[in-house]
């Protein structure tokens, strides 16, 4: 009887641990969702850098709404600049998650992790009246290449042994490379394209594409386990049904194809 009943403590402790690493999440739990004017994947009405609820748009967007959805999981979202500060704040506030975020080596500690949710193509670019040629970020060795701070490709260019310019905004690194206070504009293809018709810059080149890099949910390292699990199985679904997600913008939809369940 001595063994049956250590056998059954330790059962229920086992029993316990399981469901404590899989426990409920509250009732009413939501997270506090925030992303910024980073068009085709987020965008705001007309492009405007504030937006909340339903006037948040983009491809990325449309995906983050249904792993929630599918997850039961609430959220709270607001379209909001600069970058540098909501990255920020999701790294020190708790409840909060950040998309699209480039996963990193220097961020990949800082938050957990769902995702891909998308992927784009990392560009460096050049006024119309430039001529620059480069077949590597090697020689872009001592030019003035401006970035986002905070951003995926700015941490990149860094990682590279450059020292990129950083902005708060795209707008301002676009600002600066038609003005000739840049000789490179490092940013993604293809969101450099609607900033560009957006501000009516003309002729801008393409002179090197670096890096494919995905785009993540970022979220607070203190949320839930379980939350995080609920998420990815939910975007996995997503992903293992091939194009959902992009149904509502076919031609955006090159932008998911290559996302592959991690």
């Amino acid at each position: 009887m001595g063994l049956s009943r250590n056998v059954i403590l330790l059962l229920s402790v086992l029993l316990a641990l399981s469901g404590a690493a899989h426990a409920e999440l509250p009732k009413n739990y939501q997270i506090i969702l925030q992303t910024d004017n980073f068009p085709p994947f987020n965008m705001g009405p007309a492009h405007k850098n504030f937006a909340r609820g339903d006037e948040v748009q983009g491809i990325a967007t449309d995906t983050v709404r249904e792993i929630f959805k599918r997850a039961g999981i609430g959220y709270n979202l607001t379209l909001r600049s600069p970058w540098d500060r909501i990255y920020n704040q999701t790294r020190t506030d708790t409840g909060h998650g950040l998309f699209s975020v480039t996963r990193t080596a220097q961020n990949e500690g800082l938050f957990k992790w769902v995702g891909p949710l998308a992927r784009y193509e990392s560009v460096l670019l050049a006024a119309a009246d430039k001529h620059i040629d480069l077949n590597s970020l090697a020689q872009a060795q001592g030019l003035e290449i401006g970035a986002q701070k905070s951003s995926g490709i700015s941490q990149y260019l860094e990682q590279q042994g450059l020292r990129p310019i950083d902005s708060l905004s795209e707008d301002e690194n676009l600002r600066k490379l038609l003005s000739g206070r840049l000789d490179l504009w490092a940013t993604a293809d293809p969101v450099w394209r609607y900033q560009a018709k957006e501000q009516g810059a003309e002729g801008l080149k393409p002179v090197l594409s670096f890096r494919a890099e995905d785009l993540y949910l970022a979220l607070h390292k203190d949320t839930p386990d379980e939350a995080v699990e609920r998420l990815q199985s939910a975007l996995n679904d997503v992903i293992g049904e091939g194009y959902a997600g992009c149904s509502k913008t076919p031609d955006l939809c090159y932008l998911i194809r290559d996302r592959k369940v991690p």
